[in-house]
């Protein structure tokens, strides 16, 4: 029987999985790395730290299988900058998806070059975390370093080179560059020629599912074929089986995300809502909260100064008249707006220590409402909502999310949502399936752990619709803490 590594590179930290063809997860692994943050509002990573602590994780895996390991598949965090000399050597760390110094840059493509036009070119308008935004910022700030660009990559891709000589990406992972033709699947000449990119800078352009070589001798695998990858949420949707339209995908990780898979290509009438290609050759809607189960962590670990983080479902929930913004590293969707921050709102001398812990899990809830009603307003309604991400692990934000969204909540018997994704990926790479959608069918199985309660429904909307006026609220004064 041949085996299968998902390798899923997050923000802090590589995870990977073994699987057997039936996608039975046989072994995980993790390695830790750090974030690096020079200055406020930074976030960057050494793209070494990633080589290094992969190539852990697959030894460990691998050991003693090495000759049966059929399949690779690097997926992970997506918009991160790699940009390699010409003797392949890191110019620079790379500066992650979270990262909100591009805040001019953004506001440069969307009012100079407009989001009009950047739709029209890339299905998109520009967010801060975006690749091409990271790319007009190092030519103004970093004019040596732009100049010494050979290639350029995202995250996984970085390690699809390393691991087999491939200078290639995919389709999913492309599509967050704003440099990318989502509609047409391929580069966009003039979007390149807007952020003064050469076009031998581009990694080719392969779908997630193919495979683009293999494991270089050294690494000890000799069977293994490596698919392209994907970006995390393309990944975490296939480990979740939602790959037709009509279903969702919402995942509780560092950041949060609504993922809808479409057809065929269609723009939404909000253009905060993100067009991407989807991992399996179509395309999806998706919206973006830039903090979710990083905001508990914050809440939990650096505020309260505690370790517990799982609760059981509370009665009467809505009933709380404490609010927060979930803002911690500003917000992209749907708001793409850098100085937004963190807000607790509503506290009395009575307040209580649990009623904000909730008030935390209610107010990711209702960003990721707010996304997922932009989703539904664009023709992608959502009949169930499937977690995935280290948040889905709590019992009483399950609840919270199925009263606030008014749907029934699933998750799937196999947790490990995007390294799993990325072990479908290898197997169909490696031809043990024909499509995503059958190694979906035959490998994953989903469970109800929630179910809207009409009482909490009702209390929620009233909570929500109040929720909905803070940001317009307060936009102003964001403006005003972040010129100080």
């Amino acid at each position: 029987m041949g085996y299968f590594i998902g390798i899923d590179l997050g923000t802090s930290s590589v995870k990977g999985i073994l699987t057997d063809e039936r996608g039975t997860v046989l072994a995980g692994k993790t390695e830790e790395y750090p974030v690096l943050s020079p200055q406020d509002g930074w976030s960057e990573q050494n793209p070494e730290d990633w080589y290094r602590s992969t190539w852990k994780v697959l030894r460990e895996l691998s050991s003693g299988r090495e000759q049966s390991v059929e399949g690779v598949c690097f997926c992970g965090q997506m918009h991160g900058l790699v940009a390699l000399d010409e003797s392949d050597r890191v110019i620079r760390p790379c500066i992650l998806w979270n990262d909100g110094r591009t805040a001019e840059e953004t506001r440069f493509l969307n009012e100079k070059i407009g989001t009009d036009e950047l739709r029209r070119l890339t299905a998109n308008i520009a967010f801060a975390g975006f690749t091409a935004p990271k790319l007009l910022w190092m030519k103004r700030h970093e004019p040596e370093n732009f100049k010494r660009i050979a290639k350029i990559m995202l995250p996984k891709d970085y390690l699809v080179y390393r691991f087999t000589g491939e200078f290639c990406t995919d389709c999913s992972d492309a599509s967050g560059t704003l440099l990318f033709d989502v509609k047409n699947r391929c580069w966009s000449e003039k979007m390149c020629g807007i952020c003064s990119v050469e076009a031998e800078w581009l990694p080719a352009i392969r779908e997630s599912f193919q495979p683009v070589g293999r494991m270089k001798a050294e690494y000890g695998l000799p069977a293994a074929v490596v698919a392209a990858g994907a970006g995390d949420n393309a990944a975490a949707a296939i480990g979740a089986g939602t790959v037709r339209e009509g279903e969702c995908n919402l995942s509780l990780g560092t950041s949060g995300t609504v993922f809808l898979p479409r057809e065929t290509f269609a723009l939404g009438e909000n253009a905060a809502l993100h067009c991407f290609a989807n991992a399996n050759g179509k395309w999806h809607q998706m919206g973006c909260i830039l903090s979710a189960a990083s905001c508990q962590k914050w809440w939990i670990e650096e505020i309260l100064r505690r370790t517990e983080y799982f609760a059981e479902p509370q009665e009467k929930l809505g009933d709380g008249n404490v609010y927060f913004l979930p803002y911690l590293m500003g917000e992209r969707c749907p708001h793409n707006d850098v100085n937004a921050r963190g807000v607790f709102l509503g506290m009395r001398s009575d307040t209580t220590q649990e009623e904000m812990s909730l008030s935390v899990l209610e107010g990711v809830t209702f960003a990721l409402r707010e996304c997922a009603e932009l989703a539904a307003n664009g023709g992608a309604g959502i009949r169930t909502a499937c977690l995935c991400g280290g948040g889905s692990k709590n019992l009483l934000w399950r609840q919270i999310i199925a009263d606030v969204l008014n749907v029934e909540v699933c998750m799937t018997e196999t947790t490990e949502g995007v390294s799993f994704g990325a072990a479908i990926l290898a197997m169909v790479s490696a031809g043990k399936y024909a499509a995503i959608e059958e190694a979906v069918e035959k490998i994953v199985r989903h469970k109800t752990v929630a179910l809207p309660n009409a009482e909490a429904v009702r209390r929620y909307e009233r909570k929500y619709c109040i929720y909905r006026s803070l940001y317009p609220a307060l936009k102003g004064c964001f403006e005003r803490i972040n010129q100080i």
